[in-house]
């Protein structure tokens, strides 16, 4: 059967990039082009991106729908909110979405939002197995019982359907836009407290959530600068017109926020005219009512695109809940973590009068995210990852972030591609060789250890540190000096195809991945000085004969290279860093 929800489909605008079209079909001068492929991902924000690329690079087909012309979601140049997660020490995502943080910091020392785009298309467009289908909304579903054989989406500007058939369905969308086009069971607003016995949400359950907002940045000039506000901008002649709202330079404004009392789907225009109205109505206020020390600061973007923190939330074979997060999440098949504050906006946002517009409810850092909570109820081949996945309004609250939502998408990819390669639905992958796996490819999981290769425990190792398995915090960081190097070493020659390294990127770096203002003497952010940057690996042979790899621009903290060497002695060497005295270093392992 299929589900058609055309009535509220948003079709947006610009280029098609797709790499293998299975068939095409005219008809007219409109065109059809079908993929037949083993993953199709709706929303291509951090979570979806994420998805992606770790279900590529585990050696799945893949194609990925997004319905903008750029990816990232509500971190891209169309809002631009900061990448947040897991509060804590030592407690920084790691994985892909680390490694997407620290290629913008190299290629975009000066922090451009067109720049971070590129970077984003980047690391899509790079992976062989991907096919990348941007401004292309999914707007229809086929149904084969209770399980999706493909869905259908149009590429306006190229006046292009693509339907894609797929083993597996994962809907990054945030919207949850594959619920009501699949029948998959769904949640949208806020619980009564004795649904799930929680104590965060109201007494009576109702359909408010938290609001979208639009975003504006500003620039600091040499000299004045006047502001003419449009005839239709709202007017705040005195600060108690905004009322528990700091609304000094160094604000990113998440608090010009509303929508939460209406639909955060269907009535996405009306709240963007309405944010358009408040924000440009802020700035005239900082600049022509009092001193807010702006009068050299110029107003340089204000976003059109709202970006939203809640609408639906699947139902997944387990749904997460205030109680689960405050008892930290130690599930059995835990696949990533969370660590913000059960941070409830309340609904009126921007119109709430009664005090600060969020109420931050302590939560764990970290609290843990299990795999059920990604895999459909009712739909026997549709998983999601993002602020959609299967939790109440008071554990949403937390789960949203945006590093969060991104763990949760490295995870579900690698998951689907085990399940494919297994043979077996996503709920029945061996659970112990998924969590090995995201580990070994640099996603910390909490309470668990990682097992290193063989070769490396048989080996002798003048460093055991950089092998214990654990590669974040000081005490597993090995230190060394200038002349200082690692060594493994084996009775006789032994075949060495692998070494794999992960470097010390500073996971308590203090700064956000873009800025939230410009400066006339800007904050340079750069790759953390605690990064390795020049090193080589040395291999030698009993003979006396040297394998070497030199490496002279590294910017990565997560790093594998693939060799072909038999060698009694590996060694590693490090030459410089992007800034640090020391040479920092976690893991030095060979297999």
């Amino acid at each position: 059967m299929t589900f058609s929800i055309s009535e509220f489909v948003l079709t947006h605008k610009v280029p098609v990039y797709s790499k293998a079209a299975v068939r095409q079909q005219k008809r007219g001068n409109m065109r059809t082009i079908e993929h037949n492929t083993q993953l199709c991902i709706i929303g291509g924000g951090l979570s979806g991106l994420c998805c992606a690329i770790a279900a590529s690079r585990h050696g799945l087909k893949t194609v990925l729908v997004q319905d903008r012309p750029v990816l990232g979601g509500n971190a891209s140049s169309e809002i631009r909110m900061w990448i947040g997660g897991c509060h804590g020490k030592d407690n920084r995502e790691g994985g892909i979405m680390e490694e997407i943080m620290l290629e913008n910091f190299y290629q975009n020392p000066a922090l451009k939002f067109p720049i971070w785009d590129s970077v984003l298309y980047e690391k899509a467009k790079a992976e062989e197995n991907l096919t990348l289908l941007l401004n292309t909304t999914c707007l229809d579903a086929q149904m084969e019982g209770n399980k999706i054989h493909s869905i259908k989406a149009w590429q306006m500007n190229a006046e292009t359907f693509h339907v894609i058939s797929a083993n597996y369905f994962a809907d990054c969308s945030g919207d949850s836009i594959l619920a009501p086009l699949t029948g998959a069971e769904y949640m949208y607003g806020r619980e009564a407290k004795s649904d799930f016995n929680e104590t965060i949400p109201p007494d009576v359950a109702d359909k408010k959530t938290m609001g979208m907002s639009c975003l504006f940045q500003i620039r600091e000039t040499d000299h004045k600068v006047e502001f003419i506000p449009p005839k239709w901008a709202y007017k705040y002649e005195t600060d108690a017109d905004l009322p528990y709202k700091d609304h000094d330079k160094d604000n990113n404004f998440w608090w010009i926020e509303i929508g939460g009392e209406w639909d955060c789907i269907h009535d996405s225009d009306r709240c963007r005219d309405e944010l358009l109205k408040i924000c440009y109505g802020v700035w005239d206020h900082m600049k022509n009512y009092g001193d807010h020390g702006v009068e050299n600061w110029e107003l340089e973007w204000i976003g059109f695109l709202p970006g939203k923190r809640e609408s639906r939330r699947y139902v997944g074979k387990y749904i997460i809940t205030q109680n689960d997060v405050e008892a930290a999440g130690h599930f059995e098949d835990i696949v990533a973590y969370a660590g913000w504050t059960m941070d409830d906006h309340f609904p009126e946002g921007f119109y709430y009068t009664k005090g600060h517009p969020t109420i931050y409810h302590p939560a764990p850092t970290p609290w843990g995210l299990p795999l059920r909570c990604m895999i459909s109820k009712n739909i026997e081949n549709l998983c999601f990852a993002g602020r959609n996945i299967s939790v109440t309004h008071a554990a949403l609250s937390s789960s949203r972030v945006m590093a969060t939502c991104a763990l949760l998408g490295q995870a579900l990819g690698t998951a689907v591609a085990q399940a494919i390669e297994e043979d077996c639905q996503i709920e029945a992958v061996d659970i112990r060789k998924l969590q090995q796996t995201l580990m070994e490819d640099d996603c910390f999981i909490p309470w668990h250890d990682r097992k290193l290769p063989e070769l490396t425990l048989s080996a002798d190792c003048t460093s055991d540190i950089v092998r214990n398995g654990v590669d974040r915090g000081e005490e597993n960081c090995w230190i060394g000096n200038t002349g200082d190097s690692i060594e493994y070493r084996f009775d006789a020659d032994t075949e060495i195809s692998q070494i794999r390294l992960v470097f010390d990127s500073d996971l308590n770096r203090d700064y956000h991945n873009m800025p939230q203002n410009y400066p006339l003497n800007q904050t340079k952010f750069k790759l953390p000085g605690t990064l390795i940057k020049e090193y080589r690996i040395e291999g030698v042979s009993s003979d006396g004969s040297v394998h070497t790899l030199s490496v002279s621009d590294n910017h990565q903290r997560f790093v594998k290279h693939a060799v072909d060497w038999k060698a009694r002695t590996i060694r590693f060497v490090p030459a410089s860093t992007h800034g640090c005295e020391e040479f920092r270093l976690f893991g030095f392992e060979i297999s």
